[in-house]
């Protein structure tokens, strides 16, 4: 039978503090609402944009590194990796312009968190730019099933346009 201490004691860990129940809020939704959040492989993980609560819910599940694909000002959120300790990498695509300086780059990222260990989270705004390079080192570097890592990447957006052409350039570089 559980004291009567062991059982306040755990209750009060479900109680929010007054004034502040925001933050528990924000825990309790964990990843819930992270948009188009996807387990890509036991090393990698994909989302749209996180926030703050999102970012710690990461760490907690054994996030190490971030690689940010959005473009422009991203010094917010490089100083939010820094307080969180997270090791953090921008690389800034355009959505109409990606690049294959741009996933050189990438690649040379991920390769680097490898080399350190953790598990890394690729993200952007909706996780269109996320599914696409993280379907793209998948096959190029991790050596995956074609069919594996496109059912992935499909499920989050169906690439077209530019990023057909795209995804067309990096497979010729790189297979």
């Amino acid at each position: 039978m559980r004291s009567l201490l062991t059982v306040l004691l755990s209750s009060l860990i479900l109680i929010p503090t007054l004034g502040n129940t925001s933050q528990t809020e924000d825990f309790s939704r964990r990843l819930n609402d992270l948009k188009n959040y996807q387990v890509n492989t036991p090393i990698m993980v994909s989302s749209g944009l996180p926030d703050r609560a999102h970012f710690e819910a990461l760490k907690a599940d054994g996030i190490a590194n971030v690689i940010d694909l959005l473009p422009g000002d991203r010094r917010e959120e490089s100083v939010l990796m820094e307080v969180l300790g997270l090791q953090y990498r921008n690389i800034a695509v355009e959505w109409g312009n990606p690049t294959l300086e741009n996933f050189d780059d990438y690649a040379a990222a991920m390769q680097g968190f490898e080399s350190e260990g953790g598990i890394t989270l690729t993200h952007c705004k909706l996780n269109w730019r996320g599914a696409v390079f993280t379907y793209l080192y998948r096959i190029t570097y991790l050596d995956e099933a074609e069919d594996i890592a496109r059912q992935d990447m499909d499920a989050i957006w169906k690439a077209n346009g530019v990023w057909l052409t795209f995804i067309k350039k990096v497979k010729a570089k790189y297979l």
